[in-house]
C-alpha cells in the first residue's frame, strides 16, 4: 500500500511538482529537459543512499563492466528518470493527435497491433525501463481504450493530478489494490490491460530468473493470461533522441500455445516475461530504474540458510533459454543469499 506521509509534506511536493510544470509554458521542452538532468546528477551526488543502491544493481547485472561505466549507467538513470516526470507533464501539450508521429516510431509492432486494431482482448507488459507511460497515452490519442494497472503514488495530491494527466484522452487507471475483479471484467470484454511487472512481490511472490537472480515477481499476470487465453506483448517504449523521440519495440510476444505443453505454465509464462524485460534493460541500460529494489525479497529456502530446491533447479534448467553458465551463477547467488541468512 501507499505510505502515509504528513499533510506538509504532501503539499510542498506538490506545489514544487506545479511548479516545474508550469515552467513548461514558458520555457522550451529541451531547455526545461537540460535543466532537470543537472538537476538529477546533483541529486544523485547527494543521495549516497540511492546511487549506492543504483551503482550495486547494475555491479550484480553487469559484473564485468569496469567501476566507471557502471556508476555512469546509474546516474543516467536517475537524469532519465527526472526527464522522464517532464514528459509526462509536457504530453498533453506535445504529444496530440497530429503531433505524435513526430515523438513515436511505432517499429516492429504489427503483431500487438493486428489484435488491437481487431479489438481483441491482451495483456500489454513493460518494465520500468524507457517511457512507461507513453503508449497508453498514444493509444488513446488513436482512440483505443487501454486500461493501466497502477500503484497509487504516496502522494495522493500527485497521484490525482498525474491519474487526471494520463486520463485526458481516455486511458483507464486500475489501482493494484483489489484490481482482480477489474482485470477480469476488462479481459472479458475484450480490453487491453497494460502492466508494469517488474514489481517486487514479496516473500510469497513467485521467484523466477531475471539478470542471473532470483527475483520476486506476481504469478497474476500468468494466471490471467492462462485463464483466458490472451497472449502477452512484451515491449517498451525507447528513448532514441533527445527531441524526445521514442521507438516502440517488441522484446517478445507470448501466445497460449506456447505455454500449452509445459509441465509448469505459470512459472514459464511468468519466467519468459522475466527474460523479455532483461532483455529490454540491456538495450538501454541508462534507461532503467536502477535505484528499484527489485532483488529485495528472497525465496524461503535461502532466507532459511538451505540450497535450492532440486524441483525448482529443474524447472529453472528447462526454460528453453537458459544455459549451464547462466544457471550456476543463480545457484552461486542463491548459495551466498543462504549462507548471509545463517
Amino acid at each position: 500500500m501507499a505510505r502515509n506521509q504528513p499533510a506538509w509534506v504532501n503539499w510542498s511536493q506538490y506545489v514544487v511538482a506545479r511548479v516545474a510544470a508550469g515552467s513548461l509554458g514558458i520555457l522550451d521542452t529541451p531547455t526545461v529537459l537540460r535543466g532537470a538532468g543537472s538537476a538529477a546528477s546533483a541529486l544523485h551526488r547527494l543521495d549516497r543512499r540511492h546511487r549506492e543502491r543504483a551503482e550495486a544493481n547494475v555491479a550484480q547485472c553487469f559484473p564485468d563492466w569496469p567501476a566507471d561505466r557502471v556508476a555512469d549507467v546509474a546516474e543516467a538513470s536517475m537524469r532519465f528518470l527526472f526527464q522522464l516526470a517532464v514528459e509526462i507533464l509536457a504530453a498533453p501539450r506535445l504529444i496530440n493527435a497530429d503531433s505524435w508521429q513526430d515523438h513515436v516510431a511505432l517499429g516492429d509492432i504489427e503483431q500487438p497491433m493486428r489484435r488491437i486494431v481487431e479489438r481483441k482482448p491482451m495483456i500489454l507488459l513493460t518494465g520500468h525501463c524507457g517511457n512507461w507511460e507513453i503508449f497508453g497515452w498514444v493509444m488513446s490519442l488513436l482512440g483505443i481504450r487501454m486500461h493501466a494497472l497502477a500503484r497509487p503514488l504516496d502522494n495522493p495530491l500527485i497521484w490525482r493530478w498525474f491519474a487526471g494527466i494520463r486520463e485526458q484522452r481516455g486511458m483507464k487507471l486500475v489501482t493494484k489494490w483489489g484490481a482482480g475483479p477489474d482485470m477480469i471484467r476488462i479481459i472479458k470484454s475484450g480490453g487491453l490491460i497494460g502492466v508494469i511487472a517488474d514489481q517486487n512481490a514479496g516473500d510469497r511472490g513467485l521467484f523466477v530468473p531475471f539478470f542471473n537472480r532470483l527475483a520476486s515477481s506476481y504469478k497474476s499476470i500468468s494466471l490471467l493470461a492462462m485463464r483466458y487465453d490472451v497472449p502477452i506483448a512484451c515491449g517498451q517504449a525507447v528513448r532514441v533522441t533527445d527531441d524526445p523521440r521514442y521507438e516502440f519495440r517488441l522484446t517478445d510476444y507470448i501466445e497460449p500455445s506456447d505455454w500449452a505443453d509445459q509441465e509448469d505454465p505459470v512459472f514459464y509464462i511468468t519466467a519468459r516475461y522475466n527474460k523479455a524485460m532483461e532483455m529490454m534493460v540491456r538495450s538501454a541500460p541508462e534507461q532503467y530504474l536502477w535505484m528499484h529494489r527489485r532483488w529485495k525479497s528472497r525465496p524461503k529456502f535461502e532466507r532459511q540458510g538451505r540450497p535450492m530446491p532440486e524441483s525448482l533447479r529443474r524447472k529453472i534448467a528447462s526454460l528453453p533459454w537458459m544455459d549451464d553458465r547462466t544457471l550456476e551463477r543463480i545457484e552461486a547467488d542463491c548459495e551466498r543469499g543462504a549462507k548471509r541468512a545463517e
